[in-house]
């Protein structure tokens, strides 16, 4: 059964199934009842029937500024079994086995796990005003969603290095140059776009598009090993002095002060 939320909107259209993450005023940060939205309709797609394609976007000038550090401080992500995964580790996990494409449409800013679910996604798409950052260590914490492999086999390590460790942020136009994009079209245009190219592979041979998806993503043990090792740092780094004061500059407005931890 589909599960809907307040701030996920579905929307299941002659074979593709939109998540649009709703929750503008936030600039669309996740919540752990929006990961359990998530999950559970990324989980159901996968045995409809009627679902061929998964398409992701945001409402307003965000895709996803990444984690609601207010909703997530305390929060505790790490594995405890494979039925007992928390909402967020639930998503990853979902997108991580998808067997159906999953396309992402990012319609503005992209923080964090909004850059790292990307790596998951088949065919990513993005308005010229899209901007990237993956500023976990700006954060006090590390790369997740296995993107500390993932990000550096895809744009080459001293790119990789120089969003994670310095949270560089990375336009539309350098996400094309880089490949971390497939195409980039005006803000007007995106939705339209990224929807036309989820309706033509909905259109295509379902098994042949499942195939090719397994034999292009080969590496899927690495990364689901790679997924579980940062989990295990992410959950600990969140209990330390760094995240601690990492959060309370970012909700005061002002730069971390890490010089006495």
């Amino acid at each position: 059964m589909i599960t809907t939320s307040d701030h996920i909107q579905v929307q299941n259209e002659a074979g593709v199934l939109t998540l649009t993450m709703n929750r503008p005023e936030k600039k669309n940060a996740l919540t752990q009842d929006m990961y359990a939205a998530l999950a559970d309709n990324v989980v159901a797609a996968q045995t409809d029937p009627d679902i061929r394609v998964v398409l992701i976007t945001g409402t307003g000038d965000s895709f996803t500024a990444g984690n609601d550090l207010g909703d997530f401080a305390g929060s505790d992500d790490a594995p405890k079994g494979e039925n007992e995964l928390p909402p967020v580790g639930r998503y990853l996990q979902a997108i991580l086995t998808a067997e159906k494409p999953i396309v992402a449409a990012v319609n503005g800013l992209a923080i964090g796990v909004g850059v790292t679910m990307l790596l998951h996604c088949d065919l990513v798409y993005a308005s010229l005003k899209a901007t990237f950052q993956t500023p976990f260590v700006n954060l006090g914490l590390v790369p997740e969603a296995g993107s500390s492999l993932l990000l550096p086999n895809l744009i080459g390590t001293q790119k990789a290095n120089d969003m994670f460790l310095l949270g560089t942020k990375v336009s539309a136009e350098d996400a094309e140059k880089m490949g971390l994009v497939c195409s980039i079209f005006d803000e007007n245009a995106l939705l339209d776009e990224a929807s036309s190219r989820a309706h033509a592979l909905a259109a295509k041979a379902p098994n042949a598009v499942k195939l090719t998806k397994q034999l292009v993503r080969q590496d899927h043990a690495n990364v689901a090993q790679q997924m579980a090792d940062e989990s295990v740092h992410f959950s600990a780094q969140l209990k330390t002095a760094e995240f601690a004061e990492a959060a309370m500059a970012f909700a005061e407005r002002r730069a971390p002060d890490f010089s006495k931890i």
